[in-house]
């Protein structure tokens, strides 16, 4: 089983790709991404039998979007495909979920996905 995730809006999406069935799922993460994603993962996982060892590829949304949003799912994601030792793939535009299964069925393993931003950072200046 694929896992696809895109967390780079306050609304996570999680797919999950079994050759021809696929099953989407979204919640409102708001500010929780990172204290339930794992738990999320987790409950999807259960609800189709399946376990962490059933997992074959991730593949990730990397961006732009959220700053904070996309390095929590790609920490996680990154975090989860090296300690399973399966590939990890990422991608950004609209037609991204088909670019990176078609990365995972050639064989692709990007090992770690770094997000993209599209832009500089925005630091701003103490006000003291």
């Amino acid at each position: 089983m694929i896992i696809l995730l895109d967390s780079s809006t306050a609304v996570c999406k999680i797919t999950l790709v079994d050759g021809d069935w696929r099953q989407e799922y979204s919640w409102e993460s708001d500010r929780t991404l990172a204290k339930w994603l794992l738990g999320y993962l987790d409950k999807i996982l259960k609800e189709h039998n399946k376990a962490w060892t059933d997992i074959s590829a991730i593949g990730v949304f990397e961006g732009p979007g959220s700053f904070t949003g996309i390095r929590i799912g790609l920490t996680v994601m990154n975090t989860i495909a090296d300690s399973q030792r399966i590939p990890i793939v990422g991608a950004r535009g609209d037609n991204w979920q088909d670019e990176v299964l078609a990365k995972i069925n050639s064989g692709k393993n990007e090992q770690i996905v770094l997000p993209f931003y599209d832009r500089g950072a925005n630091i701003t200046k103490p006000r003291k």
